[in-house]
């Protein structure tokens, strides 16, 4: 009985292994190119925003696989007159490049169109097409789209600062260019900084905070060269802006609180103090007493309000950017207490954990947002 089931166990796998190879005993892989794009369609004018959430659809039929397996498909963007013999630049599509479409956000077609030698603020045809693959077999697209794309009013690249600061009579630093904020450089192009200004006077942003460097200002959601700008009320904001789409955002921080995952409240604010840093001093929590122990778990809410403070009030959270379900010892690394901004409020997921130390015991809890250093916190006595 044992040898019929080995023999026919053996006859299986030989039947299966012809089933999957050719006639030369490869593994097929039998593919044809894909026959139509469906969108955008030929021709398609695309004025590129500056929102972050702007995006173009791309979609075209699937290759006709012969029934053996699934495709990869990846987008590939060229000049107008180009062959793609060497494509500018290449994206995979949506689920692993499984999928027979695939979403590109504006900052991405924009930096493409840059590549393809559109300059900012014009207007350029550019072409793209589909490329299916099966194993080792990579076939093109006969059919190649045309899209003319007007490129956001960034900066070009060589225009593009290294290091950026704020500065003027209405920074933290006053109009000593010595004494200029530093901004966070969050990815090549774009900064961010958390800083108080001064309603009634001006500031403005540099590439230096010596000599006489390159200036810049912001106005209407978009970065300028040059210029002054201003606030309507004192506060601490949060500005961000991107050389590479030429946007900014200014927003209004209301304030930053404490959070007690155990109650799902707020215990107490921690008010600005300057330079980035927002501390609450001699502040007790009380670990919350659960039938299996004390529960220590907490978080930072932070309230906003985008467009200069005239939008309503939104509500951020400041999580765990390395995810953790263990209390802290006075030997854990730095980067247990890096912070991620999120506007996915939980009252558990993403939380940290107070030492045993700090339960119903005065603390200074301090958040850290800014320019040379990861965005952190510390809870010290």
């Amino acid at each position: 009985m044992i040898r019929n089931y080995i023999i026919f166990a053996f006859l299986l796998v030989s039947t299966l292994t012809l089933t999957m190879c050719n006639t030369t005993g490869e593994i097929d892989t039998t593919l044809t190119a894909v026959e139509s794009l469906i969108e955008p369609i030929d021709g398609k004018e695309i004025v590129l925003l500056p929102s972050a959430s702007a995006s173009t659809y791309f979609e075209w039929d699937y290759a006709d696989l012969k029934n053996s397996g699934p495709a990869l498909y990846q987008i590939a963007f060229d000049k107008a007159d180009g062959d793609f013999s060497q494509p500018a630049y290449i994206v995979f599509s949506d689920k692993n490049g499984y999928s027979n479409n695939v979403t590109v956000s504006h900052k991405q077609l924009n930096k493409i169109a840059g590549m393809l030698g559109i300059t900012p603020s014009e207007t350029g045809d550019i072409k793209w097409t589909v490329l299916a693959s099966k194993g080792t077999k990579t076939l093109k697209s006969k059919v190649e789209n045309i899209i003319s794309i007007k490129r956001l009013a960034g900066f070009a690249e060589e225009d593009i600062p290294v290091d950026v600061y704020i500065t003027g009579a209405a920074s933290e630093g006053g109009s000593d260019i010595s004494k200029a904020q530093k901004m966070k450089a969050i990815s090549t192009g774009e900064f961010e900084i958390y800083t108080e200004i001064t309603e009634g006077a001006m500031f403005h942003f540099v590439d230096s905070n010596a000599g006489t460097p390159n200036q810049f200002s912001i106005a209407d959601g978009l970065v300028l060269k040059d210029g002054e700008s201003s606030v309507n009320s004192d506060g601490v904001y949060r500005i961000i802006i991107d050389f590479n789409t030429g946007a900014s955002t200014v927003t209004l921080v209301e304030g930053i609180g404490f959070f007690f995952s155990p109650s799902n409240a707020l215990l107490f604010e921690l008010p600005y103090v300057g330079n980035g840093i927002f501390k609450a001093e001699n502040q007790t929590v009380t670990f919350k007493q659960e039938g299996w122990g004390r529960d220590e778990r907490y978080k930072f809410r932070m309230f906003v309000k985008e467009n200069y403070g005239n939008d309503d009030t939104k509500e951020l959270e400041w999580s765990t950017l390395n995810q953790t379900d263990s209390r802290p010892t006075p030997s854990s690394p730095e980067s247990y207490y890096y912070l991620k901004l999120t506007d996915n409020l939980t009252q558990w997921d993403n939380k940290w954990k107070l030492m045993a130390d700090f339960d119903d015991v005065p603390a200074n809890y301090t958040i850290y947002l800014q320019a040379d250093k990861p965005y952190t916190h510390s809870i010290t006595k």
